[in-house]
């Protein structure tokens, strides 16, 4: 079905300036250049959100150009080429949703600075566009459920183009202690772009390949720990987890009703925060919308106090090398640099505790999503997920178990006194005794740590395993406060991220303190698309035996 969705949209009359684009920015050629330059985008998909929307806006670029050459790209670099996996499926409407927008901008009614812009959503999020919501899963493959999600419906009314749906860790890597980032059963493997055969990490893993690759204009992920973060800091691209209910979490299939939330995933900071502007209507959002772009403030570092989690920077020596350089950076414009050398969470057992949270409230909103899924869907309660696993085994547990459904299916509901207990246990650990306190007792705006390790292989055989952990990006999610990760550089061609985090509902300051990095470094990198380490210049001779 995938398939066919694909060939049919990329059959609606490319234009000849989209096909041109994607020629050069995207076929490969018979000459001996190197992968990235086969696959490079050039023009304006190399440009980010905000630039790609001043193009739309001038004329220069239309919105069924954009979308055309978008899902030409896609079959070019997602399905052949490199070979990607990042999107899942396809929008069959897009080129004439795109189409009408082009003709409302033509009349002098453009909806919004998103008008045109080609978006990619994470296959948990609903729309109304006759696409599953699958979550990667077989159990899923049917979920057309016809209703835009309130986010999807806030891109939609500030005129993005909805362009399909990215491809993710299967129930955003919430089925197994032993799980493949970045694996779903429908989707198949995603590929790091910079470097075919690293970890995109999850679960947002195809938002953030899709958005390095220049495969859509944006993308929105989702997580509960981590998940729109780490592919985020791996993929080399912005990544922005607000605070829990600034965006709502309706019509998405959950984890946790205490820790999810969607965020944009982008180039740049200011991408984000435009995006931000159209998804943000949940409780948090207030009476009045808040300007994300407008309270963007490239000066914030100036006389700020910056706490730095050192207790959190890992012990890669690359990783330590380019967060002391973006220190360096935020120190010469005008912060003052306060260390942070130690911090354990204030709760007893706080990590059985929080995974304990999780998988009450797991057990509760999938049973309840289930019930309100697809009439085709016949998967209605967790009981029902499991057993449908067992019974097409051959698909679902190829690579690994659901012993994360097995455990979350044996808890209580969520008036069992334990999950009440360990839900304010972990939750007053990680916010107002975690990162409100560090705030407070070292007198700082703002925490930064590196954003997470340096991506390691995909193995399919042991499942994910990652290297000593970097980053704190845990207390973010548990306490449900805003996040950002920012490119800081790569380490032998694999991307690594700063992150900033805040108070709870500070969202427009994280913004703005990751903007005001950004600014002073631009270390995002373009995906070279190399098959492994080995392909690198300064790693291939070492990898060889030396003549005696």
């Amino acid at each position: 079905m995938k398939k066919s969705i694909l060939l049919a949209a990329s059959a609606v009359a490319l234009s000849a300036c989209a096909q041109e684009n994607v020629r050069q920015s995207a076929a490969p050629s018979h000459s001996e250049e190197t992968a990235t330059a086969r696959y490079a985008a050039e023009g304006w998909m190399a440009g980010s959100l905000p630039e790609i929307a001043a193009k739309l806006q001038t004329g220069e670029l239309s919105a069924e150009e954009a979308t055309a050459a978008y899902i030409a790209r896609i079959e070019v670099v997602d399905r052949a080429g490199p070979e990607l996996q990042s999107v899942l499926a396809l929008n069959p409407n897009a080129i004439e949703d795109a189409r009408a927008l082009d003709a409302k901008r033509a009349a002098g009614e453009p909806l919004g600075p998103l008008h045109g812009l080609p978006i990619l959503l994470k296959d948990n999020i609903e729309s109304l566009d006759p696409v599953a919501t699958t979550a990667g899963a077989l159990a899923l493959k049917d979920n057309v459920t016809e209703r835009d999600s309130p986010l999807v419906a806030g891109l939609r009314a500030q005129g993005a183009v909805i362009l399909g749906k990215a491809n993710l860790s299967q129930w955003a890597n919430f089925r197994s202690n032993d799980s493949m980032s970045g694996w779903s059963a429908l989707g198949g493997q995603v590929k790091n772009p910079h470097m075919l055969d690293r970890n995109p990490c999850g679960s947002s893993s195809g938002s953030g390949a899709a958005v390095a690759a220049s495969l859509a204009a944006g993308a929105v992920g989702t997580e509960t720990n981590g998940s729109i973060i780490c592919p985020s800091n791996v993929n080399g691209v912005v990544g922005f987890k607000p605070t829990v209910g600034l965006v709502p979490q309706q019509y998405i299939v959950p984890i946790s009703s205490s820790q999810d939330t969607a965020g944009p995933m982008t180039k740049t900071v200011a991408g984000a925060a435009m995006m931000l502007n159209a998804m943000a209507h949940g409780d948090m959002a207030g009476d009045a919308a808040m300007d994300y772009v407008a309270a963007l403030d490239g000066e914030v570092l100036n006389g700020a106090r910056i706490g730095v989690m050192r207790f959190a920077e890992g012990s890669n020596a690359d990783i330590i090398a380019h967060f002391n350089e973006a220190l360096e950076a935020m120190e010469a414009a005008g912060a003052v640099l306060v260390e942070i050398d130690a911090f354990e969470p204030a709760a007893e057992d706080f990590w059985s505790k929080s995974r304990s949270v999780l998988d009450f409230e797991f057990k509760a909103t999938i049973n309840e999503y289930l019930a309100d899924a697809a009439p085709a869907v016949t998967t209605r309660t967790l009981d029902d997920l499991i057993a449908f696993n067992e019974e097409h085994a051959d698909i679902e547990l190829a690579l690994f178990d659901q012993s994360i459904f097995v455990g979350a299916n044996e808890k209580g509901g969520l008036d069992d006194p334990d999950y009440i207990n360990a839900r304010d246990d972990v939750q007053a650990a990680a916010g107002r005794d975690g990162i409100d306190k560090l705030l407070a007792d070292h007198e700082v705006d703002i925490l930064v740590s590196p954003s997470g390790p340096v991506s390691p292989r995909v193995d399919p055989v042991n499942g994910d395993v990652w290297p000593a952990w970097a980053g704190a990006g845990y207390l973010a999610a548990i306490a449900g406060y805003p996040h950002v990760t920012v490119p800081m550089g790569t380490v032998h061609g694999v991307p690594v991220g700063i992150s900033f985090m805040g108070a709870k509902d500070r969202d427009a300051e994280v913004l703005s303190f990751g903007y005001a990095y950004e600014q002073r470094s631009m270390h995002r990198a373009d995906p070279q698309y190399l098959p492994n380490a080995e392909a690198r210049a300064e790693i291939a001779p070492a990898m060889k035996r030396k003549a005696e």
